[in-house]
């Protein structure tokens, strides 16, 4: 028994000492790197929300520090765990800091001629603010010149606001930089499906989980995601090109861009004083992911290898350390560049042998199980399956080039889930007879087959409370012996659903972005939400003049599907509104009350404003707390 009461049959004790025992346990230079350049802790060990809500706590996982790996857990995954833990500031090299262990991204800190600059602010203003504190308190206060998005994921730009305001960009104090189509991607993935993929990340990242050894120990990339303020100032400059230079108070940085590697728009970047080289999110110490288990689109796992060539080939002579936006630098010239090679071999062995083998016929699921990952790449810590795994990427990549289905005709058409479940069960002998296959599997160590019996045991009645126990039991197993931090994530996620009911979604879904978004995006983030079959026989028009940015809008509904074009002005007829860009936000998100607005001249209308409440009429709610384990 685990030291909380939770229950770790044999064979899961089994098959977590069978691949212990292929770990390379005598390499402990990770925990000399991520050790190495430490400058201090924070004393104050809890960040906390303006309404006094914990969205971060730096001594939740003290539970790691120094243990053995307990009997609910992978060690590998156990060992990643306790290298997260070590958190405060870190010299890398003399003039570039980082701060690590204040959420699931690692924020930096390149000091220039009079001020810093920022790279990667995490994920809420919260815990971005107490990292930077902890910065100034051993560095002293020193002026932003400049904030580096090095992609469009939400760690990466979410805690902006924490750090610097709209106001001192506006004021041209601060520049905000980051890759060409930065702002769209980042939109695309959190407004636009940011309640599914919110909600999905609460099983991947398992921050509503409890942490203890038999619960949540990481997630492999980092610890969890923050559940704090989210935010987001639109970029100043644009990296549109691989050789593109800029000097930031003083400081040189050459930029590579990498699109469509971790992120569609991301870019690596050397800082020549420094002799270093930040990778963003396409190098880390473990294998990332080509597709992410909350969903995202599909990463191109061959650009993502020849970009990485192309980094050894531009810098390669040149660097004495690698830093990235998670986990520990890599010092040493030979050593980085090893490092950087390896995680190149890491993407395109995978790419490369799931197209021979889907060439020869094989589906992701038959290749996922059957190939074996070369020697050199086992025997390194850094490419292991933490955060990606071998497993879900090699069906990314077949999904990428195949797309979902499989050719086998029975494949083409399949009954949705909760159908099929009512047919699988009648198949099975009815409750009782599935239920006993289900129990058998159990019996048998078979966590999976259990889990896939029981899954359709819970689907033709989510009431069954002695199937939902046994699939949750199935999960804990599958979860304890996983050395891939989302899937135990997950499988304790789905395990705690089915006992205690949903937790929801811990984090919000792109609420704080809504300032950032151009007029463009704020009319498809609109049209995402129209529930097409009710909006059939409609046809609305709405002319929109944004007075800050001189430009006419046209929207149409017009099939169910709502579109927009800028136009050179509105027909005779057409309702038309006047306000600027961030009104319009204010009206579409239902932050700013139009009737007032009117009344105050801060909205304009010619024409029938009662036409605005047809097409709002029409948008329909979205539920981040969907039903994921149960139909």
């Amino acid at each position: 028994m685990a030291d909380d009461g939770k229950h770790v049959t044999e064979v899961t004790r089994g098959a977590i000492a069978a691949m212990a025992a292929s770990l390379p346990t005598h390499d402990q230079q990770d925990f000399d790197d991520a050790r190495r350049g430490f400058v201090g802790r924070s004393g104050q060990r809890r960040v906390t929300a303006a309404d006094g809500r914990v969205v971060w706590d730096l001594d939740a996982y003290e539970f790691l520090r120094g243990a053995d790996a307990p009997e609910t857990a992978n060690p590998s995954l156990w060992r990643q765990g306790q290298l997260l833990i070590e958190d405060g500031l870190f010299e890398v090299v003399p003039g570039i800091y980082q701060l690590r262990g204040y959420d699931l991204s690692v924020m930096s800190v390149v000091e220039g001629d009079t001020g810093v600059i920022v790279i990667d602010p995490l994920i809420s203003a919260e815990t971005a603010a107490a990292a930077f504190a902890l910065y100034t308190e051993h560095r002293g206060q020193r002026p932003v010149k400049a904030m580096i998005y090095t992609h469009s994921h939400i760690d990466h730009f979410g805690g902006v606001k924490g750090i610097i305001s709209e106001e001192q960009v506006a004021a041209g104090e601060v520049e905000v930089i980051a890759p060409e189509g930065f702002l769209a991607n980042a939109i695309a993935e959190n407004v636009f499906a940011g309640t599914a993929m919110t909600r999905r990340a609460g099983y991947m990242y398992g921050a509503a989980l409890e942490r203890g050894p038999a619960g949540q120990i990481g997630a492999g990339l980092g610890q969890t995601t923050s559940t704090g303020t989210v935010g987001l100032i639109a970029p100043t400059i644009d990296i549109t090109e691989t050789g593109q230079r800029l000097t930031i108070d003083g400081v040189e940085i050459e930029f590579q861009v990498t699109p469509g590697t971790e992120a569609p728009a991301e870019m690596n970047f050397y800082f020549p004083r420094h002799r270093a080289l930040c990778t963003a999110e396409n190098t880390s110490h473990t294998l990332h992911n080509i597709l992410t288990i909350r969903g995202a689109v599909v990463r191109d796992a061959h650009a993502w290898a020849h970009y990485l060539t192309e980094t050894i080939e531009l810098w390669g002579d040149q660097l004495d350390v690698v830093f990235a936006s998670h986990h520990w630098p890599t010092w040493g010239r030979e050593r980085a560049v090893e490092f950087l090679a390896m995680q190149r071999d890491l993407y395109l062995y995978l790419h490369d042998q799931t197209l021979r083998m889907l060439n020869q016929g094989y589906t992701g699921a038959e290749i996922a199980e059957v190939l074996p990952m070369p020697p050199a790449l086992e025997a390194q810590w850094h490419t292991h399956g933490y955060y990606g795994s071998v497993s879900h990427n090699i069906k990314a990549i077949y999904q990428r080039y195949m797309g979902w289905y499989d050719a086998h005709p029975a494949n083409l058409w399949p009954h949705p889930p909760e159908a099929a479940a009512v047919r699988y069960v009648d198949a099975m002998g009815g409750r009782d007879g599935a239920l006993a296959v289900a129990r058998r599997a159990w019996d048998d160590g078979d966590y999976r087959w259990c889990a896939e019996v029981g899954k359709h045991l819970v689907f033709a009645d989510e009431n069954d409370h002695e199937a939902r126990d046994l699939l949750a039991d199935a999960f804990e197993q599958l979860g304890f012996g996983a050395e891939n931090g989302t899937w135990r994530n997950a499988f304790l996620a789905g395990a705690t659903e089915l006992r205690s009911g949903s937790f929801g979604t811990p984090v919000g879904a792109g609420s704080g972005l809504s300032g950032a978004l151009t007029v463009a995006q704020v009319f498809d983030s609109v049209a995402v939400r129209i529930d097409g079959p009710r909006a059939w026989d409609e046809h609305i028009e709405i002319g929109w003049r944004i007075s800050d940015e001189h430009t006419t809008y046209l929207t149409e509904l017009r099939n169910g599907a709502l579109h927009h074009r800028t136009v050179a002005d509105v027909a005779d007829g057409v309702t038309t509104f006047t306000l600027t860009r961030v009104a319009l936000v204010g009206v579409v998100t239902g932050s700013l009350d139009l009737a007032a607005a009117m009344g105050a001249g801060t909205v304009t209308v010619d024409g029938d404003p009662a036409v605005l409440g047809r097409l709002v009429a029409l948008v329909a709610p979205v539920d981040p707390d969907f039903a994921i384990v149960t139909p």
